[in-house]
């Protein structure tokens, strides 16, 4: 399960990461590498006040990320279908342009 590491997982726009799967199902896998690359320890040291939350169900349920910004917008992604590559840049580039939408709305 070694996931990618070329970008640094940055959490400053997120409040919250909630990720569910089923481990016993064969579509789990880019899910698994997306949550071990947001719950790794340097990911988290970007955010202390993000909580990332694992559910592990057995009820051969679709996986699924669901991520709740600072400003209350959420994005939910189902892993089925997905490569953690895909999830990983759909995730940062909605951080991005949040990141950039603070900076300017502070700037004013």
């Amino acid at each position: 399960m070694a996931a990618p590491r070329k970008a640094a997982v940055i959490l400053k726009t997120v409040k919250k990461i909630s990720v569910q799967f089923c481990p016993f199902e064969s579509n789990v896998r880019s899910t698994r590498e997306f949550l071990a690359m947001v719950g790794s320890e340097k990911a988290r040291a970007t955010n202390m006040n993000c909580e990332v939350t694992s559910i592990v169900k057995h009820d051969k349920s679709e996986p699924v990320v669901d991520v709740t910004y600072v400003d209350g917008e959420r994005l939910l992604m189902k892993g089925a279908k997905l490569t953690s590559t895909e999830m990983l840049s759909a995730f940062q580039s909605r951080c991005t342009a949040k990141d950039t939408q603070t900076i300017a709305g502070g700037k004013k």
